[in-house]
């Protein structure tokens, strides 16, 4: 299957596109955008790394310059390494993550990647033969390690990085201030927060929901784009941040922690098999 059949897109305006893997048929299934500048070009999540991403951006035309321009720099952007996220970016050049899960990509730790794909999410196999059991995330080598408040200049916009743990502790969103846009990723979505996985922490998603909930008091986000489900804005991340905060008591925690021991347990089952094939 090529590149080409893989992937499908949606340009949003304004230099966005929004790009999905057609046959990953999963809640996991991450959005991944691309984010067009003046001078350099974005993509924030990767995917699983099935097919090439920069080649299909490049066979659909999403990455042709302007007629007589140079073409432009392409940085893959990962919001966090969890594999439906950072399969992908073994295929680019120039990578960059948060300095908190750098380690875990250049070693391809798959533990960290919460590496868990079934046969059954993958609704017409890349190639002949190829099983899910075959899966993992490579190492890659980081190219640009992320920090709190860094910006990425694409020239006629820049997105400013915002470290947001709680679902790993490396999340990041990256917020276009000029046009109020958040690339989220897992951080928020419309759908259920997930805290139960190895390196997730409750008391780091609180501070980072209440931080979402001061981006909208103050006026500084009017669109999300997350990393799975759809579109939301304003009133809805103020929602979701705040229901969050209020559920995250005793209870949840309880809940929580034995849910992290199960998956954990899980975790390094699947990963023993992975390393012995």
């Amino acid at each position: 299957m090529s590149a080409l059949e893989w992937f499908s897109h949606k340009s949003l305006g304004g230099g966005i596109f929004w790009i999905q893997e057609r046959f990953y048929e999963s809640g996991n299934r991450a959005n991944i955008w691309l984010v067009r500048g003046s001078q350099q070009d974005v993509v924030i999540d990767a995917g699983l790394g099935l097919r090439s991403l920069p080649d299909y951006l490049r066979d659909a035309g999403l990455l042709a310059p302007a007629e007589g321009a140079r073409p432009r720099p392409l940085l893959a952007v990962v919001t966090h390494v969890h594999f439906d996220h950072s399969g992908g970016l073994q295929h680019f050049d120039e990578v960059a993550v948060h300095s908190a899960e750098a380690a875990a990509l250049l070693r391809g730790d798959n533990y960290e990647a919460v590496t868990w794909l079934s046969d059954r999410e993958v609704a017409r196999p890349p190639r002949p033969g190829w099983s899910a059991r075959q899966y993992r995330v490579p190492p890659v080598r980081p190219s640009r390690l992320l920090q709190e408040g860094d910006v990425i200049n694409l020239g006629d916009r820049q997105l400013t990085i915002m470290h947001m743990p709680g679902h790993s502790r490396g999340s990041i969103c990256l917020h276009d201030k000029d046009r109020k846009i958040l690339f989220s990723g897992d951080v928020v979505y419309d759908g259920s927060m997930i805290d139960w996985l190895p390196y997730s922490r409750i008391s780091d998603y609180v501070a980072s929901c209440q931080r979402l909930i001061e981006l909208v008091d103050r006026g500084l986000v009017e669109k999300v784009l997350p990393g799975h489900f759809n579109i939301f804005g304003a009133e809805r991340l103020f929602w979701l941040a705040s229901n969050y905060i209020s559920q995250a008591g005793v209870c949840h925690k309880i809940s929580t922690c034995a849910m992290r021991s199960i998956a954990s347990i899980a975790l390094h089952v699947a990963n023993s098999r992975i390393t012995s094939q």
